[in-house]
């Protein structure tokens, strides 16, 4: 009964923990990937113009994540936590306002740290805390899954306040002030959400500093997962590691292949003529397999090793990228492209539940938890600064523009899977030596 009790409370703290994984990048990233037709149109933006305000909040973003690993190492993750989502809540009211261009800009700026700074690192390492070394696939298949369905059901609420929007007979927004004012129902409903998850953020995640020990009932039986390193010396061995380098280039091409999904609602709207209601009833719809991805790589993983399952994925989207790339360029069936486009979406929630359990994979130390995310999220979200930049070009080039953005992101694909390649082979060798000295 005791063991029950303590593991309610666990599963207890990782819903919370989930609900305000997804909720933090609900208002930067939620609008403009659901809705994104509309989101251009109630700001009057191009695509060119909202990449390159994802890029400043990317740069942001990527100054924000080392020290924010380190900060993960030192204070307790709710209150870290519940203070980014609470400021990120506040940057919603700002955008109720219909800001400028400029005004966008200097707001997504302001994202770019909140939702990063002293938030990403601590939900990681709570999260790699609450499983065994054996079943860390799951653990983050857990999380990303869970986040996934959060991300799904939100978004559902929020393609029937879209529809409470004035539309003409197609389902589409006549002009830019009817897309505003059906926007502005979505902008309060996300910052509600977010408001509330600081909230329970803050009475229900572990307060923990020390989180090591103390966690028994995550981590019985195994050593202790801290040490009494320095941090210099901590931070100096994590930095030169290999391993923590190869994985955060497996994070940047996986994290690349999960912002080329943002563009799919547009592709269907412009490439067959659908409404915008309709494509982003086709992305939420879709959204709707990353739980489900998401646990099922996590299982996998814990049984074929995580590195393989990467280098496996990474080749199959790679592969099916390019056929989409070369199928644009004629009138082929739609029920074939949008089952390569929905086989992408599985693939790519597969490869986001289970990247950073590799930290786990490539024996990183528990202590060292907050700071190897930190540098492998500096190196691995870098796309936030490029990705949304160059593909907005690519797409307001014409109507080659879809052709050259498929076979972009197949190549990346291809990079991804020769990083986890020379990872798990970096993984075998350790492990080889390892058993010779045992």
């Amino acid at each position: 009964m005791v063991r029950d009790h303590k593991m309610t409370a666990v599963m207890g703290h990782m819903l919370i923990i989930i609900l305000a994984g997804e909720l933090i990048f609900a208002l930067p990233f939620h609008l403009a990937r659901f809705f994104r037709p509309t989101f251009l149109q109630a700001f009057g933006l191009t695509n060119t113009q909202l990449g390159d305000i994802f890029a400043v909040y990317g740069v942001v973003a990527m100054l924000s994540y080392f020290p924010g690993g380190i900060i993960a190492d030192k204070y307790p993750p709710n209150r870290l936590m519940s203070f980014s989502l609470l400021a990120t809540a506040l940057g919603g009211l700002y955008l109720l306002s219909g800001p400028s261009h400029f005004g966008l800009t200097l707001l997504f700026a302001y994202w770019g740290a909140t939702t990063v700074l002293v938030f990403w690192a601590a939900m990681i390492k709570a999260t790699r805390l609450s499983a065994p070394s054996h079943r860390q696939g799951f653990a983050f298949g857990l999380l990303d899954g869970g986040r996934g369905l959060a991300a799904s059901l939100f978004a559902s609420v929020g393609i029937l306040l879209l529809s409470f929007g004035t539309f003409n007979p197609q389902g589409d927004f006549s002009n830019a002030g009817e897309a505003f004012n059906a926007m502005r129902l979505l902008i309060i409903y996300y910052t509600v959400l977010t408001a509330l998850a600081a909230g329970l953020t803050w009475f229900y995640v572990s307060a923990q500093t020390e989180s090591g020990t103390k966690n028994a009932i995550q981590h019985q039986g195994q050593p202790s997962p801290t040490s009494p390193t320095s941090p210099t010396s901590s931070l100096a061995s994590t930095l030169i590691n290999p391993l923590v380098w190869l994985q955060g280039g497996i994070v940047i091409c996986a994290y690349c292949g999960y912002k080329a999904l943002d563009n799919y609602s547009l592709f269907v709207v412009q490439h067959y003529g659908w409404s915008q209601v309709e494509g982003a009833q086709f992305i939420t719809f879709s959204s709707y397999m990353r739980p489900v991805a998401a646990l099922v790589a996590g299982i996998l993983a814990d049984r074929l090793r995580t590195s393989k399952m990467t280098y496996f994925l990474f080749a199959a989207l790679g592969l099916v990228f390019a056929v989409i790339a070369w199928m644009t360029h004629f009138d082929a069936a739609i029920t074939l492209m949008l089952a390569m486009l929905l086989f992408t979406f599985f693939a790519v929630f597969a490869l986001r539940g289970i990247y950073f359990a590799l930290v786990d994979e490539s024996q990183i130390r528990m202590g060292a938890t907050g700071t190897a995310v930190g540098i492998i999220s500096v190196l691995g979200f870098t796309p936030d600064i490029f990705f949304a930049s160059i593909s907005g070009r690519m797409l307001d080039a014409g109507q080659e523009g879809f052709g050259y953005y498929f076979l972009f992101v197949a190549g990346i694909m291809f990079v991804g899977c020769l990083c986890a390649l020379l990872l798990s082979l970096k993984v075998n060798k350790i492990r080889k030596l390892q058993a010779a000295s045992a």
